[in-house]
């Protein structure tokens, strides 16, 4: 796919001139060797043809012509069935490589920006280290060392169903990333760029000629597979890493040879093979397996590195002496077993922090493979261990050893344990309630919505998991829909009845639990803080928080909240519950960590993830930032290590300065002084939305003019799309498939629906632009609004909303869009979206036309499809095809849910 330019697309070379010249010559590489990969297939007048239907939506963007793209439309129309598959699996690939340039360009704008400027330069988001040194300002020295100390950022792995692309392909993406970034080196010659554009396209080849469409949903251990590849190739070496990078800075001239200052701050927790939320494939069983496999995984990790680090440490004793301590763990070492330290010894002659650490390094094999004799019993076991080694280390004077990758090996047991992942189980309110009904009076409940014996199973499940790899292996269950004191008093009841026990006669078997109470609608937002106070009155959970130190964890729901009330509201009422919850927990002494169940659509509560900390309330930080992370923003984040240090980097800069004094004043200020401003804001956006969404026949018209049915179809979770009603009730879609279906008809409806009317019934736009400015929560939602705007394009939208039979839905969706893109750019003083991200903005613009021909293929298969009276034979070429303009939207759009 070549980038030929016509003399009519001036804007778009304008725009071409504002994308640096280095991602530039990349998207023209991969384009150029995708359309000789489409030359090569075989099939005739396909390359022409791609061509020819991006020629035609390039025109029709630049000529702003309906001409133009009807002329676009037509030739789609008159594609064959095979050849629209063919284009449309083109079009697809062809995001994959440009999403990769422009993943490439950051990598390589990172590396150009590491440690470019001075320290006192930096602003406070700018790194950890100018974070530390804004907050030392603030606070004083003593005082942000003892914070840095208490900062916590704990992603969650989920397994919903987001992830559009197959792991092949994925797989296949990532190597064409490595090939890519080794033309980087100035040292490659002509014979080795040729040999890497060879191999560039054999990979493309490979991609080209791999299915897009999966056979059949994963698994749930499927999943857990996909995660620990991601913990492979990125989290095992990035987290450890990022607390390497941070010290360093920190440290200065004593880098390596002081105690770290940064703490292992990192928790890695996990949703995948836990959250049973309706999705009948997650077992207790299934739930035992993940658990195994990721310890298995992270204790094979853990034994590759000690033996690797201790057959490094090749310190005589003549000049490096080990201490009493160590010698007595030697000792010890000996006593447990003579044939591990005589065969660590025949390794090591005078070597004694060699030999000990290689006898340590047997024993965390041991512990993978289950000797009871040998095995560690829990990880604080093997860092006790490991530290007596580094002190001895360090009172011999070999700080540099002590200090370097030992270091970064207790750091990982710190973060991992033995289980990797901490596995958190989630189960809807109702479940509960139901279960403890059916263990009253069986014949009292008709039919089970989850087996009674499989809940209680559950709860003996994580009691093994805790008895075998530790406590934190799973001691957080959530509860999905909590609406009241009773929904967490339930999950303490089956925990005692699965092991025979009551709460007048505890059974001593159940496991330890920290119960999550997860609000999740408006209604349950605003009663939050109401439902936590009874809580406290749990004897249970009273029990839990003296165990802890009072700490608890509340989730809040960004999905369900948004299509409840619509993004404006929702934002609203989030910050108001934290705000809540916040001053609830300092009122009854407790440490709190807020769980934001946030996705990756902007209706979801996706966006920049440290400026939404920064945004938040007083107190509803503290230093710990706990979220959710899934699909493809998994990939993302975290797929490219240097990306995800720059992540992991910001996220903890923004949870040290969210807690600053500086930072809570402003933000209690700014929401004191726009109270008035954000009730006029929510009232009359909800009023927009609800007038939408509760229409008459609403919920079959949004069938009718997305594709939310078919996307059910998609091959791409163990997760069912719908919770099990029809497409008559919005009350039980997901909130995946409904932000999915919106971003693919090109509306993103869920980003932004309601702001538009809001705003104008504000009407002052001097009192919106000095919010914008002052306000942080304001400003982070316009941000995020313009960029979901950005990705919507009227002509394209309007041939969906065509689709349906409510002319005047159809009219209310455009006539909002043209008013919040009206507002947005006044406010922001541009005269056109992302005018001010000059980078982003043309990025977004110069793939736009290519989600067009993909979207234009799309709607060909929605019209056959909405026709209706097709046999099962006629029905699955468009289905198919469909399928496959699915994937290739999301990746030209960048998200899915």
């Amino acid at each position: 796919m070549s980038e030929s330019h016509t003399s009519s697309d001036h804007s778009r070379r304008a725009a071409e001139h504002e994308v640096p010249e280095a991602m530039r010559r990349d998207v023209g590489l991969l384009g150029e060797l995708l359309g000789t990969v489409l030359q090569e297939y075989g099939s005739a007048g396909l390359y022409e043809d791609v061509e020819r239907l991006r020629a035609l939506t390039i025109a029709a963007v630049e000529d702003e012509s309906e001409a133009t793209l009807a002329q676009a439309e037509e030739f789609v129309a008159g594609l064959s069935p095979q050849r629209a598959k063919e284009v449309a699996r083109a079009f697809t690939c062809y995001f994959l490589l440009a999403n990769l340039a422009e993943e490439q360009h950051r990598v390589r704008t990172l590396r150009l920006r590491d440690g470019e400027s001075p320290l006192q330069e930096q602003k406070p988001s700018d790194s950890v280290a100018a974070a530390f040194t804004h907050l030392a300002a603030e606070v004083g020295e003593a005082e942000a060392q003892r914070r840095l100390k208490e900062l916590r950022f704990h992603p969650v792995l989920t397994a919903h169903p987001t992830e559009a692309r197959r792991n092949a392909i994925t797989a296949s993406v990532r190597r064409i990333g490595n090939l890519l970034d080794e033309r980087d080196d100035p040292r490659m010659g002509p014979a080795a760029k040729a040999r890497n554009t060879r191999e560039i396209t054999e990979e493309i080849d490979n991609m080209w000629r791999t299915a897009q469409l999966r056979v059949s949903n994963p698994s749930p251990l499927d999943e857990v597979r996909t995660a620990l590849g991601v913990f492979e190739s990125s989290f095992s070496t990035v987290f450890t890493e990022a607390y390497r990078r941070m010290d360093d800075w920190l440290q200065g001239e004593d880098a390596g040879q002081k105690p770290p200052k940064v703490p292992a701050f990192i928790r890695l927790g996990s949703w995948i093979a836990g959250d049973r939320d309706g999705n009948p494939n997650v077992t207790a069983s299934i739930t035992r397996q993940a658990a195994a496999q990721a310890a298995d995984r992270v204790l094979e990790n853990l034994a590759r590195r000690t033996r690797t680090i201790g057959l490094s440490l090749t310190l005589d004793d003549r000049y490096t002496v080990p201490d009493d301590a160590l010698l007595a763990l030697w000792n010890r070492q000996k006593q447990l077993s003579e044939e591990l330290t005589e065969q660590a010894a025949q390794h090591s002659p005078r070597e004694p922090h060699r030999k000990v650490l290689l006898a340590i390094a047997s024993r965390v094999s041991a512990t993978r493979a289950r000797n009871a004799d040998l095995a560690y019993r829990a990880p604080e076991e093997l860092l006790e261990d490991l530290r007596t080694v580094q002190q001895s280390l360090v009172n011999s004077g070999a700080a540099r050893a002590a200090y370097g990758d030992l270091q970064e090996l207790i750091w990982q047991v710190e973060t991992f344990g033995f289980h990797l992942a901490e596995l958190e189980v989630r189960q809807h309110s109702a479940v509960h309630s139901q279960t403890l009904q059916w263990l009253e009076d069986p014949a009292s409940v008709a039919k089970m919505a989850v087996p009674g014996e499989e809940v209680l199973e559950t709860f003996r499940a994580i009691a093994s998991l805790q008895q075998r790899y530790g406590v934190n292996t799973a001691r957080r269950y959530i509860v999905s829909f909590t609406q009241s004191a009773a929904n967490l008093a339930d999950v303490y009841m089956l925990a005692e009845r699965a092991f025979g026990g009551t709460p007048e006669k505890p059974s001593g078997h159940a496991p330890v639990l920290d119960v999550i109470p997860l609000f999740e609608t408006y209604q349950d937002l605003q009663n939050a803080p109401h439902i936590l106070e009874e809580a406290l009155q749990n004897p249970y959970l009273q029990k839990r928080l003296e165990e802890t130190g009072r700490r608890m964890e509340v989730m809040l729901g960004y999905s369900d909240s948004s299509k409840d009330v619509g993004p404006v509201a929702a934002t609203l009422a989030l910050y108001a519950a934290q705000e809540k919850i916040a001053a609830w927990a300092v009122r009854n002494n407790i440490q709190l960590t807020q769980f934001h169940g946030r996705g990756g659509a902007l209706g979801r509560g996706g966006g920049p993830a440290n400026r939404a900390i920064l945004a938040q309330p007083p107190h509803s930080v503290d230093l710990r930032f706990k979220v959710t992370e899934q699909g493809e923003v998994i990939d993302a984040r975290y797929g490219n290590p240097e990306i995800a240090l720059r992540h992991i980097e910001q996220v903890a800069a923004a949870t040290l300065m969210a807690s600053a004094p500086s930072t809570e004043q402003h933000n209690a200020a700014a929401a004191e002084k726009f109270a008035e401003l954000a009730e006029q804001l929510d009232k009359a956006s909800r009023a927009r939305f609800h007038q939408l969404v509760r229409a008459e026949g609403f919920a079959p018209w949004f069938a009718q003019v997305t594709p939310q049915d078919e996307i059910g179809l998609l091959a791409i979770g163990s997760r069912p799309a719908k919770r099990g009603l029809s497409v008559e009730s919005l009350e039980d879609l997901r909130a995946i498939p409904w932000n999915f279906a919106w971003g693919q008809a090109r509306i993103n409806l869920t980003g932004w629906y309601g702001l538009g009317t809001a705003l104008e019934k504000v009407g002052s736009l001097d009192l919106l632009r000095q919010a914008y400015t002052e306000w942080p929560l304001f400003a982070a939602m316009i941000d995020n609004i313009e960029m979901s705007l950005a990705k919507t394009d009227r002509r394209i939208a309007r041939r969906y909303l065509a689709l349906g039979d409510k002319p005047e839905l159809a009219a209310a969706v455009l006539e909002e869009l043209d008013l919040t893109e009206k507002w947005v750019l006044a406010i922001t003083g541009q005269d056109r979206l992302l005018a001010e991200h000059r980078v982003l903005g043309r990025a977004v613009q110069l793939r736009n036309p290519y989600v067009d021909a993909l979207s234009l293929i799309q709607l060909r298969a929605l019209k056959k499809l909405r026709a209706g009276h097709l046999c099962d034979d006629e029905i699955q070429d468009p289905r198919n095809l469909l399928l496959i303009t699915l994937k290739g939207v999301a990746a030209g759009l960048q998200n899915t849910g």
